[in-house]
């Protein structure tokens, strides 16, 4: 007989935090990251309004905030973290045969052994 392990409490401290506090976290960063765009176009806007010295250099950096900025958005908003094992997930899996106990063969129909089931009692 296994004797099974005692139930483990979860620390507070280890435990991971919620769905919803995570959701929150990655809403308010993808907010962030928008808003960081929109600065991005408005200043664009302004050097280009006020023709500013080096816009050749600057508003290429402007584009390409308004380009990578949303695509680095999403990526980050669909960001979780990794889901845990599940707890039972190592117990059902097969066991390792060692050299002594090999693989068995696969018997044809013929040589499975049959189960018979009477009808009378």
């Amino acid at each position: 007989m296994v004797k099974r392990p005692a139930y483990q409490p979860i620390l507070i401290t280890d435990a991971p935090r919620s769905q919803d506090d995570q959701l929150t976290s990655r809403q308010k960063r993808y907010v962030l990251m928008m808003g960081v765009r929109v600065a991005c176009l408005i200043v664009g806007a302004i050097l280009v309004g006020i023709q500013a010295p080096m816009l050749w250099l600057w508003l290429p950096l402007a584009g390409l905030g308004m380009i990578l900025i949303p695509w680095l958005a999403v990526l980050l908003a669909n960001d979780r973290p990794p889901k845990e094992k599940h707890r039972l997930g190592g117990r059902f899996r097969a066991r390792s045969r060692s050299l002594a106990d090999p693989e068995p063969t696969s018997l044809t129909a013929e040589e499975q052994p049959h189960k018979v089931i009477d009808a009378e009692p």
